[in-house]
């Protein structure tokens, strides 16, 4: 399967045991304290991630793929997302949300994947499964060796640091295991450390309700006015823990073109996407996992990332004028949801 994987854009393979148990229980216990927020899905499918036989029966493998996602662009690419990060104008759209949406990029390699498998040994019942379906990736990739759970709790591997996609192909045919690997992050506590709402609370323990991909991009309702702050001009999702995280130097960059960030994105700019109106989001979004906020929160998530900009000390006064300008412009038709945040933006 190596060969066949590599000729699809995967770069690595390897096959995980499908005991979850453990795993299952802490999720559990999670979801217990809360720390999910609003996200009840993952309550009502807590049993399926459990148990991978109810995504399909029989399952005895999971045969887990990386698709690695960092753009092709000049390096040092840390660099240059401080650098956006530092700049009150710009607009931070996390970096694996600047290119096509993987979701559909992976599940139909996946499938041709399985197909090549269909094609060598005969049907198999398998299911493809990428990050939407109840499917607990990081624990089976670490299960096959394929990398470790990191301290900010995602899958982290020598050869690519974190700047990848994770794919599942549940099959049910008695694969050779690939070993596990161990963890290496040592006594390394850089991401706890700049995490800018402190929500990963302890190695490997993450209170999604402080973080910032989950503020901007999950959370339905009003972004508590606490964590406004901290979200700076970061208007879907959030990088730092990565950004930081020494075993990024090893991040490799994406093999497929799909990955590749789209015009918006390479220098977005807090005013030009604050005057887009539905049907430009629409538009611009269209194929990318940034439709998942829709326009509303879109715009909540602007509003709040240029009231930070009215805060900053690094703002110049004609750009500070013409921020505070658009929000006036832009108070009266919104909805409820985006004037509050608009009113909290003004009152910089």
């Amino acid at each position: 399967m190596q060969g066949w994987s590599k000729a699809l854009g995967f770069s690595q393979i390897a096959v995980a045991p499908l005991h979850v148990d453990d795993a299952a229980q802490r999720l559990r216990q999670w979801l217990a304290e809360g720390q999910h927020g609003d996200m009840d899905y993952l309550v009502r499918h807590a049993d399926v991630r459990a148990n991978p036989q109810r995504l399909l029966p029989h399952a005895q493998r999971a045969v887990m793929v990386r698709m690695d996602y960092l753009p092709q662009t000049d390096p040092p690419w840390q660099a240059v997302e401080w650098q956006r990060l530092g700049n009150p104008g710009a607009a931070t759209v996390s970096v694996y949300a600047r290119g096509r949406d993987y979701h559909k990029v992976m599940r139909k390699r996946l499938q041709q994947l399985a197909d090549r498998i269909t094609a060598e040994v005969g049907p198999f019942g398998h299911r493809a499964c990428v990050d939407s379906a109840p499917v607990m990736e990081v624990e089976l990739a670490a299960q096959s060796g394929l990398a470790w759970r990191g301290k900010h709790t995602l899958a982290l591997s020598r050869e690519a640091g974190s700047m990848f996609f994770l794919g599942t192909l549940l099959v049910d045919m008695p694969l050779p295991i690939t070993p596990p690997v161990s963890s290496h992050c040592g006594t390394c506590q850089a991401c706890l450390d700049v995490c800018p709402t402190q929500a990963i609370t302890a190695p490997y323990q993450l209170d999604a309700r402080r973080c910032i991909a989950y503020l901007t991009i999950e959370h339905q309702g009003t972004i508590p006015e606490a964590l406004r702050g901290a979200i700076g001009n970061r208007i879907f999702g959030c990088d730092d823990c990565q950004l930081v995280c020494p075993w990024n130097k090893f991040a490799q960059r994406a093999t497929l073109p799909d990955f590749a960030a789209r015009a918006p994105w390479t220098d977005a700019q807090l005013l030009a996407l604050w005057a887009w109106d539905e049907a430009t989001f629409l538009k611009q979004s269209e194929g990318t996992v940034l439709r998942r906020t829709g326009y509303e929160r879109w715009r909540r998530n602007l509003a709040v990332a240029m009231g930070n900009a009215l805060r900053s000390q690094a703002i110049d006064a004609e750009l500070k004028a013409a921020v505070r300008q658009a929000l006036l412009g832009g108070h009266s038709k919104a909805s409820a949801l985006v004037a509050e945040h608009i009113v909290w933006a003004l009152n910089a």
